[in-house]
């Protein structure tokens, strides 16, 4: 999801020309030019600029603040131990959606994964694109859809039986793409026993728990149980449990850390709303997304997206973008909210490129006995867009076959 890339990409003639300026501040630049240039006075420019900032932003306040705390406290946990490869790769899914950040939870998993660092690398960036409370509650909130006809709790199975399929993909993929020498183990690790090792994950257990308790019960006579089993509650009680199994004195480095994150983060994606509104008044983008058959709409869905997110980079700002120009489309279009919601989050994979910060992390890490960028750039773009059109004919064909 990324913000900003720790280590520059490779200088070009044009970027040597440009200001050095940070992402969120050439989005408002770009915004506010692309209004003026399309016509709109200054009152109606910042109006619509002020509408799209805020579309939201309190819900992904509630979603990004605690999702940063439960990884901040995970970060002082040392999960490394031997054997511990398959482990990381299995739950890396579960991790990428839990902390709401594939980035986050890739960099928390890889120094226990060995050799299945590729395979964490491709499991937390589907799982935070399919599972629920990850991609799909911010498309579903950014699209003002959550909670319509029970989206929730289909949100939920529909995002693991989509899943375990695409995710198979991308580890296929990483098996025929590149071939890794063994990494010899150390002899001098700590033995740990597994149930320490696994003991950091309890707060996903509890994450999972919650949703499942949630979707079975359904709504309560009281508020508090509702909210506790809630995506937003459910977040929160296992930030709570995190952070009480961290150590005393380090808790409040964990909300401070969530503090940063989550406030530069709220900046983005109010800077990519903002984007995304002005776009949508100037430009009917729903002009070029089909809506005649819901099949196509899908597919203008999902092409769409892709468009976004090889522009911004990053998946959270394409998210945000995405969701107002895509939201009257959803909302007019003969298809399934769910499937709707799924074709946007399987568009937002491609593709891992310099300008998305997970692409650095991983090239220096999962790909490091790869010299060459362009190397890298095609392992990991073409594994995510195999894993990405492989899910958009798994959301084709349910959608045909069961219908809208």
């Amino acid at each position: 999801m990324a913000n900003t890339p720790d280590t520059a990409a490779p200088s070009s003639r044009i970027a040597d020309t440009l200001p050095d300026l940070p992402m969120v501040v050439w989005m408002v630049l770009i915004t506010l030019a692309l209004g003026l240039i399309g016509g709109l006075d200054a009152n109606a420019l910042i109006a619509t600029y002020n509408t799209g900032f805020g579309s939201a932003l309190g819900e992904f306040a509630l979603i990004l603040l605690p999702s940063f705390v439960l990884a901040a406290a995970l970060a002082h946990t040392d999960i490394a131990s031997p054997g511990m490869g398959r482990i990381t790769a299995t739950l890396s899914p579960v991790a990428g959606a839990g902390m709401i950040c594939p980035d986050t939870a890739y960099a928390a998993l890889s120094p226990a994964a060995g050799n299945s660092r590729l395979d964490v690398a491709f499991g937390a960036y589907a799982g935070f694109k399919l599972l629920y409370p990850a991609g799909p509650l911010l498309v579903a909130t950014g699209l003002g859809v959550l909670g319509q006809n029970g989206v929730g709790t289909e949100l939920a199975l529909y995002g693991v039986a989509l899943l375990l399929p695409v995710w198979a993909m991308g580890l296929l993929w990483a098996r025929l793409a590149l071939r890794q020498p063994a990494r010899k183990p150390n002899p001098t690790a700590p033995q740990t026993a597994l149930s320490d090792t696994l003991r950091p994950f309890a707060p996903f257990a509890l994450l999972a728990s919650l949703l499942c308790l949630g979707a079975l019960l359904g709504p309560t006579s009281s508020g508090a149980i509702n909210f506790l089993l809630q995506p937003k509650g459910a977040l929160l009680a296992a930030a709570l449990l995190a952070l009480a199994q961290t150590a005393a004195h380090q808790r409040r480095g964990c909300w401070d850390s969530a503090v940063r994150r989550t406030g530069s983060l709220l900046l983005l994606i109010g800077a990519a709303s903002a984007f995304g509104a002005v776009l949508t008044a100037l430009v009917p983008v729903e002009d070029f997304v089909p809506q005649s058959s819901g099949l196509l709409t899908l597919v203008g869905l999902f092409a769409l997206t892709a468009a976004f997110k090889l522009i911004q980079g990053s998946s959270m700002a394409t998210f945000a973008a995405v969701a107002p120009v895509a939201a009257p489309i959803v909302l007019g279009a003969d298809v399934p909210a769910v499937a709707a919601i799924y074709a946007i989050c399987l568009g937002s994979f491609i593709a891992i490129l310099p300008n998305d910060s997970y692409y650095w992390l991983v090239r220096r890490d999962a790909l490091e006995d790869d010299p060459e960028n362009a190397g890298r750039i095609w392992v990991l773009s073409s594994g995510v867009t195999v894993q990405a059109l492989f899910g958009l004919i798994l959301v084709l064909g349910a959608t045909l076959l069961w219908g809208s």
